[in-house]
């Protein structure tokens, strides 16, 4: 199991940036993928963005590209969502996810940190 620790979120204007940070910890050595998916109240979970560990390869919601950038630090094993151009539509929980090698899904899951974003 996987477990993971989401920091960085907090209160901007729209127009601001924020970067958000997730710390895995545990059997950590399976992970394949690592994710971000936000959450906003009486909304369905929507995925935003995605990387690959090993290539550092990334994919993005259309909702969020070119204003959203994933990476990871291999050497501190931590994965960043760094958010520019923030918008009140952003405003959500966001979550962090990993799935490892051999699952076709994510398969674990931080509490989340919350991101608002005011007009």
């Amino acid at each position: 199991q996987v477990y993971l620790v989401e920091s960085g979120g907090g209160l901007v204007q729209a127009g601001g940036s924020l970067r958000l940070s997730c710390a895995p910890s545990g059997h950590t050595f399976n992970v394949n993928r690592a994710g971000w998916f936000r959450e906003a109240p009486g909304k369905i979970r929507e995925f935003v963005a995605a990387i690959s560990w090993a290539s550092g390869g990334a994919w993005y919601a259309n909702s969020v590209k070119g204003r959203f950038t994933i990476s990871r630090d291999n050497s501190k094993n931590t994965v960043y969502l760094q958010m520019d151009s923030l918008k009140p539509e952003d405003t959500a929980i966001y979550r962090c996810a990993v799935s490892v090698t051999g699952a076709s899904d994510w398969t674990d899951w931080g509490q989340g940190t919350q991101v608002t974003v005011s007009s």
